[in-house]
């Protein structure tokens, strides 16, 4: 049963990493108090929470502490304990439920999933040991990737095969694995769709994105691509989020092979890919997720204007401030993290322009990233 969750009201929010604190910001701004559980006192999110449960993930006093504090719940990150989950669903108003976090946590059922909404996803297999993978890609071929059902991101947890004889230098993990063939894409995209406990959805513009070494490196809106593939990304998108009820955020991730899209992943909330969104599009990502979970209406998703989002990593902080002259009319966020490790997600900017190809030169006329 849907509730209407009026600012002033406190939100719960599992998990205190960067997601949870944009999220948690915008909820500020709207009136909301905020409340946050996470292993470690002073995360992101906590630095900006009225209160801070400091618990693990699968601690069921930490949770029931939450549950105690706040009007609605919600989560940032998709690894949270399933029991964790299931007890506030059962003891405390989680309009997103548990099932999704389920689902998205074992790439199997995730891709099984998709798969049963009619999507097409890259051929897969489960595999538990190197003899089971060796089969698996005599029927699947070559290249192909292996990856574990659970854990990973940013390209942790996968390997990489470009032929038979790469499998023999893999130590094949002690967990559950998927091995899947590999799309020849041209391009990576995402779309975030958001629906509302009301049943009201939208969808952000699709995101043409960039890695390098596994990691998002730009996303760059509008994407270059045909206005039908942009269509169908979205009605992609919609589709998935009525099939498994959505409530809240989707993130879908997709590959592009000619005119054809392939589901590479899900993530049940705000995600690295619409950050663009926070100056570029008339409602953020994240005020949208918090009015989704609210049940208040949701906002115009409309592009003001082209942008591209760059990542900042850990090794990209110390010249990022040493260079800070150079930001002009960029939007940069930091997420308040303690340590700037190599790789770590220290923060973005926006550089918003009257083209892509302008605010794509500004990024790269920024020496910060070479």
């Amino acid at each position: 049963m849907s509730k209407t969750i009026l600012p002033g009201s406190t939100i719960g929010i599992l998990g205190g990493g960067q997601l949870g604190r944009m999220m948690a910001l915008k909820a500020r701004e709207m009136g909301y108090r905020i409340a946050v559980l996470e292993p470690k006192s002073g995360s992101p999110c906590g630095q900006v929470s009225d209160v801070e449960v400091v618990s693990g993930y699968d601690d069921r006093d930490g949770a029931k502490k939450l549950a105690e504090v706040s009007d609605v719940i919600t989560y940032e990150f998709e690894n949270i304990a399933h029991e964790t989950a299931s007890w506030l669903e059962e003891n405390a108003y989680m309009p997103q439920g548990g099932e999704l976090l389920r689902t998205t946590q074992d790439r199997f059922v995730e891709k099984a999933s998709i798969q049963q909404a009619g999507l097409k996803v890259a051929p897969f297999q489960k595999v538990n040991s190197k003899e089971e993978l060796i089969h698996a890609c005599e029927e699947i071929g070559f290249p192909a990737v292996l990856k574990t059902r659970t854990g990973g991101y940013d390209g942790k947890g996968q390997w990489v095969m470009k032929e038979s004889s790469d499998i023999e230098g893999i130590e094949f993990p002690d967990v559950a694995c998927i091995v899947e063939s590999w799309v020849p894409f041209q391009k990576e995209l995402s779309v975030i769709v958001t629906r509302s406990v009301t049943g009201e959805m939208t969808t952000f513009p699709v995101g043409e994105n960039i890695h390098v070494n596994n990691i998002l490196h730009q996303t760059i809106v509008p994407a270059r691509i045909d206005e039908s593939i942009q269509e169908k990304a979205c009605d992609l998108g919609k589709k998935l989020a009525h099939d498994i009820n959505l409530v809240g955020t989707l993130a879908v991730e997709l590959f592009l092979e000619g005119n054809e899209l392939y589901v590479n992943e899900l993530a049940p909330r705000p995600h690295n890919s619409g950050h663009y969104t926070m100056e570029a599009c008339e409602t953020s990502q994240f005020e949208q997720h918090i009015r989704a979970i609210c049940g208040l209406p949701l906002g115009s998703t409309e592009l003001l204007k082209p942008v591209v989002m760059g990542n900042i990593l850990g090794q990209h902080v110390e010249p990022l401030i040493e260079s800070i002259s150079e930001l002009g009319s960029a939007k940069l966020h930091l997420y308040g993290k303690d340590e700037a490790k190599h790789n770590r997600k220290m923060g973005h900017i926006n550089f918003l322009a009257s083209s892509t190809e302008e605010a794509e030169e500004r990024m790269t006329r920024w020496k910060l990233w070479q």
